[in-house]
Order: structure tokens, then C-alpha cells, then sequence
């Protein structure tokens, strides 16, 4: 078990930053999901609203940053184990990126039926 640290609360939150830390400075998808999340964010409480509505609309934004972690990961797993093409490699970056795709998705249709309701659109 080489990759296997003794574990310790502290140690594993400084371990979760420098990850956070890296994928912020080394990954450029993640950094329109952070200017996504702050811009919609702002969007989200300046809109006339219920604070409930605001909130929903907020916490939606977590899902795509999330999703971009996940895909973070399994793009260097996969580039970890081989720079060569492989099919496999290829279907599993796939996944990845489907999962950023499904994550906009979702957070787009939780925006419009947050709005919808706040709005009395239905």
C-alpha cells in the first residue's frame, strides 16, 4: 500500500486544498467553471427573488465545479497510465467530459425551474 497515508483530519484537509490548489492553477476548464460560478453567482442574489429561490440557485453552481473535479481526476489517472492512445483511455476521458456535459445540463434545468417558480412562470 504505497499511496496509503497514515490518516489525519488535518492532513487530509491540507491534502484536499493542495488538490483544489492544483486543479485551479493546472486546469483551464476548471477555471471557466469558477468564472461560471462566481458570475452566475452574483446573478443568482442580485436577481428580485425569494432568499430561498437565491440559495437553490447557488448551491446548483456546486454541481458543475464537483463535476469538473471528477473529471480532473480521471484525466490524469488516465494520462498516468498511458500517453498513448488507447481506446479505453479515449472512453474513459469520454466519461469525464460526459459527466461535465450532464452536470451543465442539470444545473441549467435547476436555474430554469428555480426561476420559473420565483417568477410565476408556472
Amino acid at each position: 500500500m504505497l499511496n496509503k497515508p497514515k490518516h489525519n483530519l488535518f492532513r487530509n484537509g491540507r491534502y484536499a486544498l493542495e488538490g483544489l490548489a492544483d486543479i485551479i492553477k493546472n486546469e483551464t476548464s476548471f477555471k471557466w467553471q469558477l468564472l461560471l460560478f462566481f458570475g452566475a453567482g452574483i446573478v443568482a442574489w442580485l436577481l428580485p427573488i425569494d432568499f430561498i429561490y437565491s440559495a437553490i440557485l447557488s448551491l446548483s453552481l456546486f454541481i458543475p465545479l464537483l463535476a469538473e473535479i471528477i473529471n480532473s481526476a480521471i484525466e490524469r489517472v488516465v494520462d498516468l497510465v498511458t500517453q498513448d492512445y488507447h481506446i479505453l483511455a479515449k472512453n474513459a476521458k469520454d466519461a469525464g467530459a460526459a459527466i461535465v456535459l450532464i452536470s451543465l445540463v442539470l444545473t441549467a434545468l435547476i436555474w430554469a425551474a428555480t426561476l420559473a417558480v420565483a417568477f410565476k412562470l408556472v
